[in-house]
C-alpha cells in the first residue's frame, strides 16, 4: 500500500473530538475493506500521524518507513475496531507501539524539530532563530521517547490527559509525571545556554 498525502475530499480531522470527525458510514466503509474510505481516515489524521511518529522516533531517515508500518497495520486492524476509543486516538497508538517497535535495537537517535526555521520579527537577527532552533533541538534530544511523545500529544495537539494515556497505554497520573518531568528538562537546558551566555 502506497501512502499518499492528503486529497482535498479527505475527512477533515480538525480539533480532538475525533468521533465527530469521521461520518459513520465513512468508517463502516473503511472497516469493510474500502480502501479509498481508509485512505480518506487515514489522510485526514496523517500530519498528526506524522508528527508523533517524528517527535518519539527522532530520526527523519525512519520516519517513511514507519508511516507505511502504520498504514497498512491499520488498514489490517480496521475491521477488528470496536470503536472503544476515537478512531484517531487508535492510529495514535499504533503510531507509538510502531515507533518503539523501530527503535529497538537501534539507540538512542537525536530529534530535529519539524518545519522550517523560525523567522522571528521584523528586524530580529537571524542568528539568533537559528540558535534557538538549535537549542530546542538540544532540549529535545535530552528527553526520553516517551516524554517526547507525551510533549507531542498533550502540548503540541492539545490532547487531555486520559486520551494521551489510552494513546501510550500508561496510567493517567504517568502522563502527568512525565509531562512534569520533560518541562522541568527542558526548561533546564533551554536556560542553561541563556546563563552561560550572561555570563561572559
Amino acid at each position: 500500500m502506497t501512502v499518499r498525502g492528503p486529497r482535498p475530499d479527505a475527512v477533515t480531522a480538525s480539533g480532538h473530538d475525533d468521533r465527530q470527525t469521521v461520518p459513520p458510514s465513512v468508517l463502516e466503509a473503511a472497516r469493510a475493506g474500502d480502501p479509498d474510505a481508509f485512505m480518506a481516515i487515514y489522510d485526514a489524521y496523517s500530519p498528526r500521524l506524522r508528527g508523533l511518529a517524528f517527535r518519539t522516533l527522532g530520526d527523519p531517515d525512519l520516519l517513511d518507513d514507519a508511516m507505511q508500518d502504520v498504514a497498512v497495520k491499520a488498514f489490517v486492524g480496521l475491521p477488528h475496531f470496536r470503536g472503544e476509543c476515537a478512531v484517531g486516538t487508535w492510529l495514535f497508538q499504533i503510531t507509538y507501539r510502531t515507533c518503539l517497535n523501530l527503535q529497538r535495537g537501534r539507540g538512542r537517535v537525536v530529534p530535529l524539530p519539524d518545519g522550517e526555521l523560525p523567522a522571528g520579527d521584523a528586524g530580529s537577527d537571524p542568528a539568533e532563530a537559528v540558535l534557538l532552533h538549535i537549542e530546542l533541538a538540544a532540549a529535545l534530544a535530552s528527553l526520553t521517547a516517551a516524554q517526547r511523545a507525551v510533549v507531542f500529544l498533550v502540548l503540541e495537539e492539545g490532547l487531555d490527559h486520559r486520551t494521551a494515556a489510552t494513546v501510550l497505554g500508561v496510567p493517567s497520573g504517568t502522563i502527568a509525571s512525565r509531562l512534569s518531568a520533560a518541562r522541568v528538562t527542558l526548561a533546564r537546558c533551554l536556560e542553561g545556554p541563556r546563563r552561560d551566555e550572561e555570563m561572559q
